[in-house]
């Protein structure tokens, strides 16, 4: 993943200048200042680049409150799908945000149709998936209509979880309103903050509010001898590709129930199990079926519950029904994996019922849709038999490493001058930008800053990267790659 700007990720820091030692830092802004760079400017790209593990806002409510609406105004732009009716189908419902100076994740709980559980139960199973990835939740309400059932029953459910809850009054347009806003009292969470999410009254007060909720970083650290504990895994992947069948089959136990009837949704599983001579936690989202009438609510639903499992995992293990074509979803569902700044492991499920017929189609479709992760470990498996599952917790362990992995700022930079001098960047526009210098910033992903003299085009960037790979491995992980051009104002260089 490329970015002019910035990028984001997740992964601890061990020092002050986030992954650089006290001497390479001050090594780094001396290259820095001599090459004309304002030095404010710098130290701010690196804290980006370099930053823990972003907190993550949960919003929840009932259908129709407004959370959509609300989303969009704290990420400033238009992406969280809004419409009359509940249960359209959103692709993705974890966005980033700023407000004050802080960044943090927001994921969007939109509310949709019920099912035949009814739909206390269909919104707070959505909470619920939310709020355990979540450091801190905004529940919003519909003032007008005030505090319903179903509200309180997430206001139950909120409760049990224990996390930090700021109220929004919802659909208060004007001074007149704000009293119905005082009502939510009742609820028992604190303070109604009252907003029109709609016309954004009120809103700088409610983030205000939002960010004394939540922490600097998460607690959550990662590592297999820290806090952290057993290293974590996210087995992801469309309905019925196997994931319940997979977990069963490395646990050598009947751990989840393995179901085909349509409508069987069970909270997340995680199960502790030892493999390959140690502890892994796995977290199973298994359990989504698809309703025919439901569809697109049963999908959101799998989107939701493969956000909040990447929040908790360190790596994700993709499955790929191999006996079926490469769908959209596989394609989504990998990106979300890549974008949330995973290891990744593809775990390519039915093996054994592969004729030689699919499995040249299926290796056409690989190469095809699948040629942005090539880099990504890959296993042949078949959770029915436990075809090839001893290959599993290699290609984790390598995945990992290659997360993990990181190059020392002298030896990058050694490596981006070999790079310039034997494939510089095309010229463009009479112009040939080059790189100066650049470090890696930060691990859990592999993230990266390069500060160049002019803008550097996506191609050249992924050349960047695949050379990176080349040299330095970083098998089974996505890289970060952030590019900064140097301001006109700074081209004298210190004398």
């Amino acid at each position: 993943m490329n970015d002019q700007n910035h990028s984001g990720g997740s992964g601890g820091d061990e020092h002050e200048h986030g992954e650089l030692g006290d001497a390479e830092f001050a090594e780094f802004m001396e290259i820095a200042a001599e090459e004309g760079f304002d030095l404010e400017e710098v130290e701010g790209a690196l804290g980006e680049a370099g930053h823990g593990p972003l907190p993550v806002l949960a919003v929840v409510g009932r259908p129709n409150v407004g959370k959509s609406t609300l989303v969009n105004r704290v990420i400033g732009r238009r992406e969280a799908v809004v419409e009359d009716r509940p249960g359209v189908t959103r692709d993705r419902v974890t966005y980033e945000a700023e407000w004050a100076g802080r960044r943090f994740k927001v994921v969007d709980t939109g509310g949709w149709e019920q099912d035949v559980l009814g739909i206390d139960a269909s919104v707070a199973a959505q909470a619920e998936y939310a709020v355990e990835a979540a450091d801190a939740v905004v529940f919003v309400v519909d003032a007008q209509v005030g505090a319903t059932d179903t509200d309180e029953a997430v206001v139950k459910l909120l409760r049990r979880a224990g996390k930090p809850v700021v109220l929004c009054a919802n659909k208060v347009d004007g001074p007149s309103a704000e009293a119905e806003a005082a009502y939510l009292w009742s609820l028992g969470l604190g303070e109604p903050h009252p907003v029109s999410a709609l016309h954004g009254r009120g809103t700088g007060d409610l983030l205000d509010a939002v960010l004394e909720a939540l922490p600097e970083a998460p607690e959550q650290s990662f590592g297999a001898g820290g806090l952290g504990g057993p290293r974590r895994v996210a087995l992801i992947g469309r309905p019925n590709v196997g994931k319940s069948s997979l977990l069963n089959k490395v646990a050598r136990e009947d751990r989840v129930v393995v179901n085909e009837v349509a409508g069987t949704t069970r909270d997340p599983v995680d199960e502790l199990i030892e493999l390959g001579g140690k502890t892994w936690k796995f977290i199973d989202t298994a359990g989504i079926r698809r309703r025919v009438h439901l569809q697109e609510g049963a999908d959101y639903y799998a989107s939701l519950r493969t956000a909040a499992a990447l929040e908790k995992a360190e790596v994700a293990v993709v499955l790929i029904d191999v006996s079926e074509e490469i769908s959209v979803q596989d394609q989504r569902i990998i990106t979300m994996a890549v974008e949330a700044g995973r290891a990744l492991v593809i775990a390519y499920n039915k093996w054994d019922t592969l004729d030689e017929e699919r499995r040249f189609y299926l290796e056409r479709e690989i190469e095809r849709d699948l040629v942005q992760v090539q880099w990504a470990q890959r296993v042949n498996v078949s959770a029915r038999t436990g075809r090839h599952m001893e290959k599993l917790v290699p290609a984790i362990e390598t995945a990992l490493e290659g997360w993990e992995t990181r190059v020392p700022t002298g030896r990058l930079n050694s490596f981006l001058g070999e790079i310039v001098a034997s494939h510089p960047h095309p010229v463009r526009g009479g112009k040939q930008p080059r790189i100066l210098f650049g470090t890696q910033a930060g691990t859990r992903p592999p993230r990266f800053v390069l500060f160049a003299s002019g803008f550097l085009e996506a191609g050249y960037r992924r050349f960047i990267e695949r050379r990176l790979r080349e040299e330095f491995g970083f098998a089974g992980t996505p890289i970060h790659l952030s590019v900064r051009v140097r301001e006109k104002r700074g081209r004298n260089k210190k004398k």
